[in-house]
């Protein structure tokens, strides 16, 4: 593995480890990434560009691991203290670039994800073109992905009901032109093989208690357990071809069976990707 591998993976399993420890959030990550780099590509953005972008949307909310776990695995609705907390996180997700030598790759997406062209997001109350690109694509992206999936308080809603709010929010909570495009894929059914995913072809599977919960990787085969993140019920693992279907055991996983845990295969396959198209646009001297 190259020096720039090496580097962008540090950053990824930082993240996938954040991610780790909320149990309604597998897959979200590699969500908001894939269609960060969706509706960067559509937007004509050079393959750096876009890799940068995609790199954002995995890292955006790497400042929740200062959130503590009473409030990120809440089963209901935040209180404004609570809310005041979690909205600490871009700064926090800031501060832990610091020092990285990569930190410029990512650095907008996680600070800025939540600011608004009308001026009434965090942390720093941007406007406009005041927000960088790719915290305009991300946090279309972040939204989205937030509305479709399920929480504990709420089901995920359905993709077209997520696009007509976005919709109702262009120019106030989302970049306008961006947010038209990203209606465009999504009325388009380009999104659709990634809602509900947690990387290309496998869906998150449902927790009878809990929902849907349970992340299945690349690497797992007919036989294995897998443990919901929330509840800790045992899974077993059936698949037939590319068809992925779960079916519970009733047995509850030990405290060594519900360790956070990270898809190694899928973060070595992003870090290739992105090393590749960063690596050359270092080469020909493109910031």
């Amino acid at each position: 593995m190259s020096h720039m591998e090496d580097l962008l993976k540090s950053l990824y399993v930082m993240a996938s480890l954040v991610e780790a420890r909320d149990p309604y959030t597998g897959g979200h990550l590699w969500r908001v990434s894939q269609f960060s780099r969706l509706l960067a590509a559509d937007a004509g953005l050079p393959d750096a560009d876009v890799a940068r972008i995609s790199l954002g949307g995995f890292l955006h909310d790497l400042g929740k691991v200062g959130v503590p776990d009473a409030i990120l695995n809440k089963p209901d609705r935040l209180t404004d203290e609570e809310y005041a907390v979690i909205k600490t996180h871009p700064e926090v997700g800031n501060r832990l670039l610091s020092g990285h030598p990569l930190a410029a790759l990512a650095r907008a997406a996680v600070l800025s994800h939540h600011e608004m062209p009308d001026g009434n997001g965090y942390p720093h109350r941007l406007s406009g073109d005041q927000i960088a690109l790719d915290a305009r694509i991300v946090g279309i992206c972040d939204a989205f992905d937030a509305m479709t999936s399920t929480r504990p308080y709420r089901r995920g809603m359905a993709v077209g009901k997520a696009l007509a709010i976005i919709e109702e929010n262009l120019g106030r909570q989302f970049d306008r032109t961006l947010g038209e495009r990203f209606l465009r894929l999504g009325r388009a059914g380009r999104l659709d093989h990634i809602v509900g995913h947690s990387e290309d072809g496998i869906p998150v599977q449902e927790c009878p208690m809990c929902g849907p919960t349970i992340v299945v990787r690349r690497d797992h085969h007919t036989g294995d357990s897998v443990f919901c993140r929330h509840c800790g019920g045992e899974v077993r693992v059936e698949r037939a071809g590319d068809v992925i279907h779960v079916t519970p055991t009733g047995r509850k996983g030990t405290p060594e069976d519900l360790q956070p845990d990270i898809d190694a295969a899928l973060i070595d396959a992003l870090v290739h990707e992105a090393s590749r198209v960063i690596g050359l646009a270092d080469s020909s001297g493109t910031p």
